[in-house]
């Protein structure tokens, strides 16, 4: 394991801390900034496309000539951030994976609360199928809050009688609005993602709704009859206990599921790929996962 590398990282990020008491536009510009400064692979084409209400961008790195979609949506606790501010993953996901990755933009909170975030990344499946992409050969990726859209969204494909992805790609998703996972307590003092954070969320995201409801939180959906599942998630992290509980109920419901605990690994460390070990060859085991399973 890559300690000093993520350390140096950790240290870096300290010296960076978000603003105090500040508005959701004013965290949004902090992140956008500070993940400005993030390489991506070279030689990659974005282009912009009307993928759901609000587009994406389709992202293609050199030699990625094949049709097998990957459609990435990006964390940020339904709150912050957009497809630029997560562009180090869905441009590494593009090299690997040697197809286009559409990084998939969506409404946020609190200005758009449940379900938007939801419908949009729905809308933005649903405008792959009818843009002539194959379900059998899409995956559905996304990290933290969007590895809860993925999997959202491959639920609400299935109870609509769409065609299925052929693959899920989950990273630290965060599928438990009501927070009632062990490591919520446990791992409170891990970096990055704290309690404080995710109840934020679920005020800002689900207010006075049901925070256990499947449409926020598909921890508690019937799992029967989705595809094939990866699941990537940090030893020290908050997120934890949502991805093994994820994990068993999948199982339970017959999914094939593939789920890796990352020792020593925080919350969203593949955003670190280009400086990580382990932020790069998370990346590449997505894509060989997303192969084995097609």
């Amino acid at each position: 394991m890559s300690k000093a590398q993520l350390e140096q990282i950790l240290q870096m990020s300290a010296k960076n801390p978000p603003p105090e008491n500040a508005t959701p536009e004013a965290m949004r510009s902090w992140w956008e900034a500070t993940m400005a400064a993030t390489p991506v692979v070279e030689g990659c084409r974005i282009e912009r496309v009307g993928a759901g209400p609000l587009g994406g961008d389709l992202v293609r790195a050199p030699g990625s000539d094949g049709k097998d979609l990957i459609i990435f949506y990006h964390g940020g606790g339904f709150i912050f951030v957009s497809s630029r501010s997560h562009r180090v993953i869905a441009t590494h996901l593009s090299r690997v994976s040697g197809g286009p990755v559409l990084a998939a933009d969506y409404r946020l909170a609190p200005e758009h609360p449940a379900p938007a975030a939801h419908d949009d990344a729905f809308a933005t499946y649903e405008w792959a199928l009818a843009n002539g992409y194959s379900p059998k050969t899409m995956t559905l990726c996304g990290d933290s809050a969007g590895g809860n859209l993925a999997l959202a969204t491959a639920l609400r494909a299935r109870d609509r009688g769409l065609a299925l992805p052929g693959a899920l790609a989950l990273y630290s998703p965060a599928v438990d609005l009501a927070n009632e996972g062990e490591t919520f307590k446990t791992l409170a003092d891990a970096p990055l993602l704290t309690p404080e954070l995710m109840r934020l969320v679920a005020m800002l995201y689900v207010g006075g709704g049901d925070a256990k409801a499947r449409g926020v939180s598909p921890l508690y959906a019937d799992f029967r009859g989705l595809p094939p599942t990866l699941i990537h998630v940090g030893s020290w992290e908050i997120l934890l206990s949502d991805s093994s509980r994820l994990a068993e109920a999948m199982r339970k419901a017959g999914v094939r599921v593939e789920l890796k605990v990352w020792d020593g690994m925080c919350h969203d460390w593949q955003l670190f790929a280009p400086f990580l070990d382990e932020g790069l060859k998370s990346i590449e085991e997505t894509a060989t996962f997303i192969r084995a399973a097609r």
